[in-house]
């Protein structure tokens, strides 16, 4: 439960990254997110085990703490139901708490009085993922989405939604409507979709698929539209990693590290030197020559000599004794 709690934290963090960026980089560049999660993760667990005397009693006092400034912030919005700034400080001390429930009330009530803040919305639907409510979890995401089809942090987050379900033909579908749908709507409001980023979502989800040919074929679209985009170049270029064809990816690496921007480029090269993890995760089609063999001796062994050898002595020796 704390594992998952870390990453919905986490995910607040972030979306003030995309907000930040303007080109909506944390949802799409997955090896990346994960590097600025794991490392976020380590340092938080750090500062926790800092004072090793007296990390028992430190833990309680700030758990004191935490619980007191959950109440101040309850009695203000009991008060004051539209407090949005209380009601934030409640959502960020519940999550401290680790108290999800508590911080989806906060969040739903920060939805209802800001319906316009799809980042409230769509953190809502994470909190509810992560307490197994999917269905709620689905309900918000098609929400957003029939108001603003190109939210990338809700597509994004519903397309890792589809793909938890095992409903990968769903998520595919979703972005494929997607993105027909986008000349039509970028006519209306012009960058109201962002193509590439939608392309670039369903190219990870080819290659999630193992579907590698479709995923390069969507990526080369992207980089035709966007030769100065990183993403779909990186993108592609993790995908030739995966099945072990480092000679292709190399020369993709480069190009994505030159392009992105600077706090991106160090994780780039890291993931570009990761090439011996990548290269053992295709043999999974081994799994069916081990079926097929196994059945095969034990079905033809078992029956022949039992059958064969059980009649033919009792059939002889019966007879013999009984002619004398």
């Amino acid at each position: 439960m704390s594992q998952k709690l870390g990453r919905w934290k986490l995910y607040v963090l972030i979306l003030g990254l995309v907000a930040f960026v303007g080109i909506g980089l944390a949802p799409i560049i997955t090896p990346i997110v994960n590097g600025v999660m794991n490392a976020t993760q380590a340092n938080s667990s750090n500062t926790v085990a800092t004072p090793t005397t007296t990390t028992n009693s430190t833990t309680n006092s700030q758990q004191g703490d935490l619980e007191a400034q959950a109440r101040g912030y309850e009695l203000v919005v009991q008060r004051e139901p539209n407090n949005e700034t209380a009601l934030r400080g409640l959502l960020e001390t519940r999550l401290k708490l680790q108290d999800i429930p508590g911080a989806i009330a906060a969040l739903e009530k920060l939805v209802a009085i800001n319906p316009q803040r799809t980042d409230y919305a769509v953190l809502l639907a994470q909190g509810k993922q992560q307490i197994g409510d999917r269905d709620g979890a689905s309900t918000v995401y098609r929400t957003i989405l029939e108001t603003q089809p190109g939210n990338i942090n809700a597509l994004q987050g519903y397309v890792n939604l589809l793909l938890l379900e095992n409903r990968p033909e769903a998520a595919i579908g979703l972005l494929e409507d997607t993105l027909k749908t986008a000349p039509q709507a970028n006519q209306i409001q012009p960058g109201s979709i962002d193509v590439v980023s939608v392309q670039v979502i369903l190219g990870q989800v080819y290659a999630d698929q193992l579907r590698y040919d479709e995923a390069i074929a969507v990526y080369d679209e992207a980089m035709k539209a966007e030769p100065e985009d990183f993403r779909p170049i990186y993108a592609k270029a993790i995908v030739w990693q995966n099945q072990g064809k480092m000679a292709e990816a190399k020369p993709l690496f480069e190009t994505a590290a030159k392009l992105a921007p600077p706090q991106y480029r160090d994780q780039i090269q890291q993931q570009a030197q990761q090439v011996a993890p990548a290269v053992p995760a295709t043999p999974q089609p081994e799994a069916a020559p081990e079926v097929n063999s196994t059945p095969a001796p034990e079905v033809n062994s078992t029956p022949a000599p039992e059958v064969n050898s059980t009649p033919a002595p009792e059939a002889d020796s019966t007879p013999a004794p009984e002619a004398e």
